[in-house]
Protein backbone atom coordinates (compact mmCIF):
# COMPACT_ATOMS: atom_id res chain seq x y z
CA UNK A 1 0.00 0.00 0.00
CA UNK A 2 1.28 3.57 -0.77
CA UNK A 3 1.86 5.76 1.93
CA UNK A 4 0.42 8.97 2.66
CA UNK A 5 1.83 11.58 -0.08
CA UNK A 6 3.27 14.83 0.09
CA UNK A 7 1.48 17.89 0.72
CA UNK A 8 3.88 19.56 -1.48
CA UNK A 9 2.84 16.71 -4.51
CA UNK A 10 -0.93 17.03 -3.92
CA UNK A 11 -0.81 21.06 -4.13
CA UNK A 12 0.65 20.22 -7.30
CA UNK A 13 -1.96 17.92 -8.39
CA UNK A 14 -4.67 20.15 -7.31
CA UNK A 15 -3.07 22.78 -9.37
CA UNK A 16 -3.36 20.59 -12.34
CA UNK A 17 -6.73 19.82 -11.61
CA UNK A 18 -8.07 23.04 -11.75
CA UNK A 19 -6.03 24.84 -14.86
CA UNK A 20 -5.86 22.31 -16.76
CA UNK A 21 -2.54 21.71 -18.02
CA UNK A 22 0.58 21.67 -16.48
CA UNK A 23 2.13 24.67 -18.02
CA UNK A 24 -0.93 26.60 -16.51
CA UNK A 25 -0.51 25.01 -13.20
CA UNK A 26 3.08 26.04 -12.78
CA UNK A 27 1.90 29.42 -12.86
CA UNK A 28 -0.42 28.82 -10.82
CA UNK A 29 2.10 27.22 -8.01
CA UNK A 30 5.13 29.64 -8.95
CA UNK A 31 6.63 26.64 -10.07
CA UNK A 32 8.82 25.80 -12.69
CA UNK A 33 6.91 23.46 -15.55
CA UNK A 34 9.62 20.84 -15.18
CA UNK A 35 9.42 20.90 -11.29
CA UNK A 36 5.48 20.30 -11.53
CA UNK A 37 5.96 17.78 -13.85
CA UNK A 38 8.33 15.59 -11.62
CA UNK A 39 5.82 16.18 -8.67
CA UNK A 40 3.26 14.37 -10.83
CA UNK A 41 5.28 11.67 -11.97
CA UNK A 42 6.55 11.23 -8.48
CA UNK A 43 2.97 11.02 -7.12
CA UNK A 44 2.09 8.47 -10.12
CA UNK A 45 5.29 6.37 -8.94
CA UNK A 46 3.94 6.07 -5.21
CA UNK A 47 0.18 5.39 -6.71
CA UNK A 48 0.93 3.03 -8.73
CA UNK A 49 -1.46 4.49 -11.60
CA UNK A 50 -1.56 7.51 -13.86
CA UNK A 51 -3.54 10.67 -12.96
CA UNK A 52 -3.68 11.99 -16.53
CA UNK A 53 -3.49 11.00 -19.71
CA UNK A 54 -2.68 13.04 -23.35
CA UNK A 55 -5.17 13.27 -25.78
CA UNK A 56 -5.97 15.25 -28.95
CA UNK A 57 -8.40 17.24 -26.46
CA UNK A 58 -5.64 17.70 -24.05
CA UNK A 59 -4.85 16.71 -20.64
CA UNK A 60 -7.37 14.25 -19.39
CA UNK A 61 -7.74 13.38 -15.50
CA UNK A 62 -8.37 9.68 -15.09
CA UNK A 63 -10.57 8.49 -12.54
CA UNK A 64 -7.99 8.21 -9.42
CA UNK A 65 -7.44 11.93 -9.90
CA UNK A 66 -10.53 12.78 -10.00
CA UNK A 67 -11.39 10.80 -7.37
CA UNK A 68 -8.54 13.00 -4.96
CA UNK A 69 -10.11 16.04 -6.62
CA UNK A 70 -13.24 16.68 -3.59
CA UNK A 71 -10.52 15.46 -0.97
CA UNK A 72 -8.04 18.46 -2.47
CA UNK A 73 -10.26 21.26 -2.53
CA UNK A 74 -11.25 20.89 1.16
CA UNK A 75 -7.61 20.29 2.14
CA UNK A 76 -6.56 23.62 -0.06
CA UNK A 77 -9.73 25.55 1.79
CA UNK A 78 -8.48 24.34 4.99
CA UNK A 79 -5.07 25.50 4.20
CA UNK A 80 -6.16 28.62 3.12
CA UNK A 81 -8.32 29.45 6.04
CA UNK A 82 -5.84 28.63 8.36
CA UNK A 83 -2.97 30.70 6.86
CA UNK A 84 -5.98 33.30 7.43
CA UNK A 85 -6.41 32.38 10.99
CA UNK A 86 -2.71 32.36 11.67
CA UNK A 87 -2.43 35.73 10.14
CA UNK A 88 -4.71 37.59 12.00
CA UNK A 89 -3.95 35.67 15.38
CA UNK A 90 -0.47 37.72 14.86
CA UNK A 91 -2.01 40.94 13.12
CA UNK A 92 -4.50 41.76 16.41
CA UNK A 93 -7.34 43.15 14.62
CA UNK A 94 -5.47 43.20 11.46
CA UNK A 95 -5.19 40.14 9.11
CA UNK A 96 -7.19 38.64 6.07
CA UNK A 97 -10.81 38.66 5.57
CA UNK A 98 -12.37 36.74 2.41
CA UNK A 99 -15.93 37.75 1.70
CA UNK A 100 -18.06 35.63 -0.95
CA UNK A 101 -20.88 37.51 -2.89
CA UNK A 102 -22.74 37.92 -6.06
CA UNK A 103 -21.48 39.32 -9.09
CA UNK A 104 -23.82 42.05 -9.15
CA UNK A 105 -22.95 42.66 -5.58
CA UNK A 106 -19.48 42.51 -5.81
CA UNK A 107 -19.02 45.20 -8.73
CA UNK A 108 -22.42 47.30 -8.36
CA UNK A 109 -23.32 47.30 -4.77
CA UNK A 110 -20.10 46.27 -2.18
CA UNK A 111 -17.11 48.23 -2.90
CA UNK A 112 -17.99 51.72 -1.65
CA UNK A 113 -18.91 49.63 1.70
CA UNK A 114 -15.82 48.01 1.18
CA UNK A 115 -14.02 51.35 0.65
CA UNK A 116 -15.27 52.77 4.09
CA UNK A 117 -14.37 49.78 5.50
CA UNK A 118 -10.97 49.70 4.43
CA UNK A 119 -10.96 53.62 5.52
CA UNK A 120 -11.99 52.24 9.60
CA UNK A 121 -9.79 49.43 9.30
CA UNK A 122 -6.49 49.91 7.04
CA UNK A 123 -4.99 46.78 8.78
CA UNK A 124 -7.48 44.18 7.61
CA UNK A 125 -6.56 42.72 4.30
CA UNK A 126 -9.98 42.12 1.93
CA UNK A 127 -10.15 39.39 -0.41
CA UNK A 128 -13.38 39.37 -2.50
CA UNK A 129 -14.83 36.53 -4.59
CA UNK A 130 -17.62 36.71 -6.96
CA UNK A 131 -19.65 33.73 -7.27
CA UNK A 132 -23.29 33.49 -7.99
CA UNK A 133 -23.25 29.94 -6.46
CA UNK A 134 -22.70 29.90 -2.29
CA UNK A 135 -19.49 29.13 -1.43
CA UNK A 136 -19.13 26.23 1.15
CA UNK A 137 -18.66 28.51 4.32
CA UNK A 138 -18.38 25.54 6.41
CA UNK A 139 -15.69 24.49 4.55
CA UNK A 140 -14.36 28.03 4.51
CA UNK A 141 -14.36 28.41 0.67
CA UNK A 142 -15.07 32.26 2.29
CA UNK A 143 -15.32 33.66 5.75
CA UNK A 144 -18.34 35.70 5.40
CA UNK A 145 -21.32 35.97 3.17
CA UNK A 146 -23.46 37.81 1.09
CA UNK A 147 -26.46 35.36 0.13
CA UNK A 148 -29.40 36.33 -1.24
CA UNK A 149 -31.20 33.60 0.08
CA UNK A 150 -31.96 31.83 3.75
CA UNK A 151 -28.99 30.26 4.84
CA UNK A 152 -29.31 26.35 5.49
CA UNK A 153 -26.37 25.03 7.56
CA UNK A 154 -27.18 25.16 11.04
CA UNK A 155 -23.62 25.85 12.01
CA UNK A 156 -23.66 29.89 10.52
CA UNK A 157 -23.94 32.96 12.25
CA UNK A 158 -26.94 34.52 9.94
CA UNK A 159 -28.82 38.32 9.93
CA UNK A 160 -31.00 39.11 7.86
CA UNK A 161 -30.69 43.20 6.92
CA UNK A 162 -33.77 43.44 4.31
CA UNK A 163 -34.43 42.82 0.83
CA UNK A 164 -33.39 44.19 -2.99
CA UNK A 165 -36.38 44.90 -5.05
CA UNK A 166 -36.09 44.12 -8.77
CA UNK A 167 -38.02 45.14 -11.71
CA UNK A 168 -37.71 45.25 -15.15
CA UNK A 169 -36.00 48.17 -16.82
CA UNK A 170 -35.32 50.19 -19.81
CA UNK A 171 -33.16 53.02 -21.10
CA UNK A 172 -35.25 56.28 -21.80
CA UNK A 173 -33.67 56.42 -25.38
CA UNK A 174 -34.81 52.64 -26.01
CA UNK A 175 -38.42 53.33 -24.46
CA UNK A 176 -38.81 56.46 -27.17
CA UNK A 177 -37.93 54.22 -29.87
CA UNK A 178 -39.76 51.19 -29.22
CA UNK A 179 -42.84 52.00 -27.01
CA UNK A 180 -43.63 51.80 -23.05
CA UNK A 181 -45.16 48.52 -22.46
CA UNK A 182 -48.61 48.36 -20.80
CA UNK A 183 -49.27 44.63 -20.41
CA UNK A 184 -46.96 40.90 -20.40
CA UNK A 185 -48.24 40.43 -23.93
CA UNK A 186 -46.91 43.80 -25.39
CA UNK A 187 -43.22 43.29 -23.42
CA UNK A 188 -43.22 39.95 -25.10
CA UNK A 189 -43.13 41.70 -28.31
CA UNK A 190 -39.54 43.66 -27.25
CA UNK A 191 -35.94 42.88 -26.69
CA UNK A 192 -36.69 40.96 -23.56
CA UNK A 193 -32.72 40.25 -21.77
CA UNK A 194 -32.39 36.86 -19.73
CA UNK A 195 -30.66 33.75 -19.56
CA UNK A 196 -29.00 31.57 -22.00
CA UNK A 197 -28.72 28.17 -20.34
CA UNK A 198 -28.99 28.11 -16.82
CA UNK A 199 -31.74 29.01 -15.24
CA UNK A 200 -31.86 30.91 -12.21
CA UNK A 201 -33.80 29.33 -9.59
CA UNK A 202 -36.23 32.50 -8.75
CA UNK A 203 -37.23 32.39 -12.28
CA UNK A 204 -38.70 29.07 -10.90
CA UNK A 205 -41.18 31.27 -8.61
CA UNK A 206 -41.85 34.33 -10.55
CA UNK A 207 -44.66 34.88 -13.81
CA UNK A 208 -45.16 36.93 -16.01
CA UNK A 209 -48.26 35.17 -17.59
CA UNK A 210 -46.25 32.59 -19.17
CA UNK A 211 -43.62 30.37 -18.70
CA UNK A 212 -39.91 31.74 -18.07
CA UNK A 213 -37.68 29.72 -20.45
CA UNK A 214 -34.94 30.76 -22.52
CA UNK A 215 -37.18 31.48 -25.85
CA UNK A 216 -38.74 34.28 -24.33
CA UNK A 217 -34.96 35.88 -24.16
CA UNK A 218 -33.69 37.60 -27.82
CA UNK A 219 -31.01 38.66 -26.00
CA UNK A 220 -29.06 36.28 -23.93
CA UNK A 221 -26.53 35.65 -21.56
CA UNK A 222 -25.87 33.08 -18.24
CA UNK A 223 -23.79 36.54 -17.01
CA UNK A 224 -25.75 38.90 -14.32
CA UNK A 225 -23.31 41.50 -14.93
CA UNK A 226 -23.19 41.32 -19.13
CA UNK A 227 -27.45 41.07 -18.79
CA UNK A 228 -26.76 44.60 -17.34
CA UNK A 229 -24.39 46.11 -19.12
CA UNK A 230 -27.13 45.43 -22.29
CA UNK A 231 -30.04 47.10 -20.06
CA UNK A 232 -28.06 50.34 -19.83
CA UNK A 233 -26.71 50.16 -23.04
CA UNK A 234 -30.09 49.81 -24.58
CA UNK A 235 -30.54 47.05 -26.07
CA UNK A 236 -33.88 45.96 -24.45
CA UNK A 237 -35.88 45.64 -21.27
CA UNK A 238 -34.02 43.25 -18.50
CA UNK A 239 -34.43 42.73 -14.96
CA UNK A 240 -32.45 44.59 -12.53
CA UNK A 241 -32.29 45.92 -9.02
CA UNK A 242 -34.75 48.89 -8.55
CA UNK A 243 -31.81 50.97 -6.84
CA UNK A 244 -29.13 50.32 -9.39
CA UNK A 245 -32.21 51.17 -11.97
CA UNK A 246 -32.64 54.17 -10.40
CA UNK A 247 -29.09 55.03 -9.93
CA UNK A 248 -28.31 54.47 -13.88
CA UNK A 249 -31.33 56.63 -14.69
CA UNK A 250 -33.29 53.15 -16.10
CA UNK A 251 -36.97 53.62 -16.48
CA UNK A 252 -39.10 50.98 -14.26
CA UNK A 253 -41.44 49.15 -16.68
CA UNK A 254 -44.58 47.39 -15.52
CA UNK A 255 -43.71 48.03 -12.27
CA UNK A 256 -47.47 46.96 -10.82
CA UNK A 257 -47.15 44.15 -12.57
CA UNK A 258 -43.53 42.74 -12.30
CA UNK A 259 -41.60 43.11 -9.32
CA UNK A 260 -40.08 40.82 -6.96
CA UNK A 261 -37.33 40.83 -3.30
CA UNK A 262 -34.44 38.70 -2.58
CA UNK A 263 -34.18 39.02 0.90
CA UNK A 264 -30.45 40.06 2.32
CA UNK A 265 -28.76 37.55 4.61
CA UNK A 266 -24.82 38.57 6.05
CA UNK A 267 -23.55 34.94 7.27
CA UNK A 268 -20.26 33.39 8.72
CA UNK A 269 -19.43 30.22 10.75
CA UNK A 270 -20.09 30.45 14.25
CA UNK A 271 -16.30 29.16 14.97
CA UNK A 272 -15.51 32.75 13.32
CA UNK A 273 -17.14 35.40 15.66
CA UNK A 274 -14.66 35.17 18.08
CA UNK A 275 -11.97 36.55 15.49
CA UNK A 276 -11.96 40.56 16.01
CA UNK A 277 -11.54 40.96 12.14
CA UNK A 278 -14.41 38.83 10.89
CA UNK A 279 -16.74 40.78 13.91
CA UNK A 280 -15.70 43.61 12.00
CA UNK A 281 -16.77 42.85 8.80
CA UNK A 282 -19.75 41.37 10.08
CA UNK A 283 -21.12 43.80 11.50
CA UNK A 284 -19.67 46.59 8.88
CA UNK A 285 -21.78 44.74 6.20
CA UNK A 286 -24.69 44.31 8.10
CA UNK A 287 -25.07 48.36 8.81
CA UNK A 288 -24.39 49.02 5.12
CA UNK A 289 -26.34 47.06 3.84
CA UNK A 290 -29.18 47.37 5.89
CA UNK A 291 -28.24 51.27 5.37
CA UNK A 292 -28.38 50.62 1.62
CA UNK A 293 -31.80 48.88 1.60
CA UNK A 294 -33.00 51.54 3.42
CA UNK A 295 -32.09 54.21 1.17
CA UNK A 296 -34.12 52.45 -1.64
CA UNK A 297 -37.17 52.12 0.51
CA UNK A 298 -36.90 55.82 1.27
CA UNK A 299 -36.46 56.25 -2.51
CA UNK A 300 -39.52 54.25 -3.18
CA UNK A 301 -41.65 56.35 -0.40
CA UNK A 302 -40.65 59.25 -2.35
CA UNK A 303 -41.39 57.53 -5.61
CA UNK A 304 -45.16 57.08 -4.71
CA UNK A 305 -45.87 60.21 -2.74
CA UNK A 306 -48.08 62.35 -3.90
Amino acid sequence: MPGTPDWDLLQSLHAVLQAGSFSAAARLRRLTQPTLGRHIDQLERQLGAPLFLRSPRGLQPTDLALAFRPHLDDMAAAAAAAGRDIDGIVSGEGGVVRVTVSEIVGIEVIPPMMARFREAHPGVTVELTLNNKNDDLSRRDADIAVRMSRPTQNSLVARKVGALRLGFHATPAYLARHGVPASFEELAQHTLIGFDRDLPEIAKDISIGQPITRDLFTYRTDNDVAQLAAIKAGVGIGACQTLIGRREGLVAVLPDLFRFDLDIWICMHETLRGAPRMRLMFDHLVKAFADYVADGEQGELGRSAP
